[in-house]
């Protein structure tokens, strides 16, 4: 039977959409806004962590495009969890920390909104900067799908010429003798340099997620099977040679302890090169970029909310649509919500950390799932990766994971509690109104249902 159109969510991303939805997520807050935290740790050697950290996603990646392809209707991390391993418990935690990994990334990005690009024009409280800035995201992302990701094409053009500026403006100030390009290999100066590069490979590994999320929108992608894998890596691999060419030439022109003392490192970069470019546009081109990643993010985070709702994993009240746009609008508000109170409470490199802790488990159990799915065969042909790449992805996850600093393990462990709660009460009303089947779970047919249905 078809499902009721005003029950599911309209499919209206096409192949190229998908990859500016792609390319638009993973570029924003990671480059505009941590390049000077990254310098911090790794010297002038910021592209270093770059290039690890692409490797690493790239890896990653493999075992999203062999799995999304291979499950068509199946949407998410979540799902791939529950028909590789069976269990709830698993399905439901990694459905969290994705959930998790959404709300403190949009947070991160309010924070950055509110730092020195905003303060070009007006200077405002961040909390109050945060509250309004995430109040507007929100409202675009009721409109619908289609609309917010249009919103995406004109606002990626936007950043991606920013980026191509900064590198431009680097190459036409090092041409003309301005800047030291053998700045770029210097290392750290710590006692462990190799260290503290992987540790700023941790930071440069914030500025490549958003690429999972495009796993939890498939259900709303037209011929997800031919379009996806083409997608995911075509903007990986675009987002990675615009990030090592802006880590080159920020390198080049600026010493990384004047990196790392600026929230808009690449305003900094700009202004050094000499070249006669306002500042005042290139400050508003990095709010359109950290604009977007924070729209796009949070239509992840509301939808996967609305499809654990619909699960029973989550309050029902989550799964609520709204009448004629079809978002689900409860959802929304609540991820907006938690997202203002995080902003006010953290700063961002604490935040965009936790969002790296959360997903290094999503990611873990990904690439887990994949080893696992490989007997499990279908009728229509996939994208397949060697076995290997999910081996050397969850090898990547766990280097990543012992990286993470005490503050981050303590936020990380605080929301995992209260997802824990929220999972036994759920139990707890679906085992109450029969929900559960007579073993007591979930089950694997029934949770990739209802996830493809969201």
């Amino acid at each position: 039977m078809a499902a009721d159109s005003t029950t599911t969510l309209k499919r209206g991303i096409g192949g190229g959409l998908l990859l500016v939805f792609i390319l638009g997520d993973v570029l924003g807050a990671g480059v505009y806004a941590l390049m000077g935290e990254l310098a911090g740790e790794a010297g002038g050697m910021t592209w270093v962590p770059i290039l690890v950290a692409l490797v690493m996603a790239l890896l990653t990646a493999g075992s999203y495009a062999e799995l999304v392809t291979k499950y068509p209707k199946a949407g998410g991390a979540a799902v791939f969890a529950q028909r590789a391993f069976k269990s709830p418990v698993v399905a439901f935690l990694v459905g969290y920390c994705m959930l998790c990994a959404g709300i403190v990334s949009v947070a991160g990005l309010a924070v950055a909104f509110a730092g020195d690009y905003l303060a070009t024009f007006v200077a405002l409280p961040v909390s109050l900067v945060a509250a309004v800035f995430l109040a507007l995201v929100a409202a675009l992302n009721l409109r619908g799908i289609k609309e917010s990701v249009r919103s995406n094409l004109v606002m990626t053009a936007i950043e991606v010429t920013g980026l191509v500026l900064v590198v431009v403006v680097a190459a036409v100030a090092l041409a003309g003798g301005t800047g030291d390009i053998g700045r770029v290999m210097e290392a750290p100066a710590v006692d462990a340099p190799v260290l503290a590069l992987l540790g700023a490979a941790l930071l440069a590994f914030y500025s490549f997620v958003g690429f999972e999320t495009s796993a939890n929108v498939a259900e709303e992608v037209k011929d997800v099977s031919r379009v996806y894998p083409r997608a995911l890596f075509g903007a990986l691999l675009a987002a990675g040679a615009v990030y090592l060419l802006v880590a080159l030439g920020s390198s080049a022109l600026l010493a990384p302890e004047e990196l790392a003392d600026s929230s808009g490192p690449l305003l900094d970069v700009v202004r050094a090169s000499g070249v006669a470019v306002p500042g005042w546009a290139f400050s508003l081109v990095a709010l359109v970029a950290i604009a977007n990643g924070a729209l796009l993010t949070s239509i992840m985070s509301s939808r996967l909310a609305y499809g654990m709702a619909d699960q029973r994993l989550l309050p029902t009240v989550l799964s609520r649509l709204l009448p004629g746009r079809r978002t689900p609008w409860v959802a929304i508000v609540a991820t907006t919500g938690l997202s203002i109170l995080l902003a006010i409470i953290g700063s961002l490199q604490t935040l965009a950390e936790t969002v790296v802790l959360f997903l290094l488990v999503v990611f873990v159990s990904t690439n887990a799932a994949a080893l696992v799915l490989r007997k499990d065969r279908v009728e229509h042909k996939h994208f397949h990766v060697p076995a290997v790449v999910p081996v050397l992805g969850v090898i990547s996850c766990i280097v990543l994971a012992t990286q993470q600093s005490g503050p981050v393990w303590l936020l990380g462990g605080v929301l995992l509690a209260i997802g824990a709660v929220l999972y036994l009460v759920m139990r707890g009303v679906r085992s109450h109104n029969g929900y559960e089947q007579a073993s007591g779970e979930v089950g694997s047919d029934d949770v990739g249902e209802r996830v493809s249905e969201s």
